[in-house]
């Protein structure tokens, strides 16, 4: 995402509860074991085109790729995952199932930023919508890296690899697009599909692109706007925030932001995704990816699993601490 000026950013204690045993199995689940808290720098920066092809089952239909009309993004009920048939469902002790699917019976909605053919449809993603403080682009093309990633394919990759994980813990998972060579949907069509499936929690994934001197990466909780529709659920989405904070920082290893929030936490009033959302809902900006070193993190495709591991923790930790 292109960074406006930045705007003033807001500290929460470093100290919350955080699932430590889940994360821990997370990693060892997607073959990072032992990858915890170790900086992102010391990864390969390899190359490689991200997958494009949604993984597992389970997820409600969100927006129609490359639709921006009305009726894009409407969701439909699915089940939240899949009984392992190895064993009857009788002889499972309750805290058992919670224990192997934490994320049971939650509804997560999950928004890779940007879209793939946004670049060849000028008109239609610089039409101007209501994001209640201001009129805003539909949608825009997305940051790139100076060997030229771009921030759609990553935030696709990594939801992808996001939406396997939640799904293995339990979670019906919600997705804003279902490939990266659509168009749009508008900031007010993905807020509109986490509303519609009543998501328990959602996150909109980008990366920065802001100074080439600047690295690290922000999470950004919405701000307070009187009558705005996020009203309900600006305390909520605060926490959102914070658990997605601290898990991200643990569990890769990238700093927080040195150009913009504080402590890898910031509030804004612009963003669409946010004011928009009854349901708590925090952007991240995963690094910046005009920055060297963030740049060669975020084009591994291991560093993007670590991210993906880190994000399926902080959910976890807050459907299971706040709801």
């Amino acid at each position: 995402m292109m960074r406006r000026p930045a705007r003033p950013g807001f500290a929460r204690g470093a100290g919350l509860p955080t699932l430590v045993l889940a994360g821990a199995a997370l990693l060892a689940s997607a073959g990072l074991a032992g990858c915890a808290g170790v900086s992102g720098a010391a990864l390969p920066a390899a190359g490689g085109s991200p997958s494009t092809t949604a993984t597992g089952t389970g997820d409600s239909a969100g927006a129609v790729a490359g639709s921006t009309g009305p009726g894009a993004g409407t969701p439909s009920a699915s089940p939240a995952g899949q009984h392992n048939g190895n064993a009857p469902l009788s002889t499972a002790a309750p805290s058992a199932t919670r224990a192997a699917q934490p994320l049971a019976g939650q509804v997560i909605a999950l928004d890779p930023g940007h879209n793939g053919a946004n670049w060849t449809h000028p008109a239609i993603i610089d039409r101007l919508v209501n994001v209640i403080t201001e009129m805003k682009a539909c949608d825009t093309v997305g940051a790139q890296t100076d060997a030229g990633y771009a921030e759609h394919a990553f935030t696709f990759d990594v939801v992808m690899r996001l939406a396997r994980l939640l799904r293995a813990e339990g979670a019906t998972v919600v997705l804003t697009r279902h490939n990266d060579h659509g168009v749009g949907p508008c900031v007010t069509q993905r807020a509109e599909i986490g509303n519609r499936a009543h998501a328990n929690a959602a996150i909109s994934v980008h990366a920065d692109g802001g100074p080439p001197t600047g690295t690290g990466f922000e999470v950004i909780a919405p701000g307070r706007i009187a009558a705005a529709p996020d009203t309900r659920v600006i305390g909520s989405s605060g926490r959102l925030a914070a658990d997605v904070r601290n898990a991200y920082h643990r569990m890769t290893g990238e700093p927080y932001s040195d150009y913009v929030g504080t402590r890898g936490l910031d509030v804004r009033t612009d963003l669409g995704g946010l004011n928009l959302s009854t349901v708590p809902k925090v952007f991240i900006e995963c690094g910046n990816m005009r920055n060297s070193a963030d740049a060669a993190r975020l084009t591994s495709p291991r560093f993007r699993e670590r991210i993906a591991v880190a994000l399926a923790a902080g959910f976890t930790t807050f459907l299971n601490s706040h709801t």
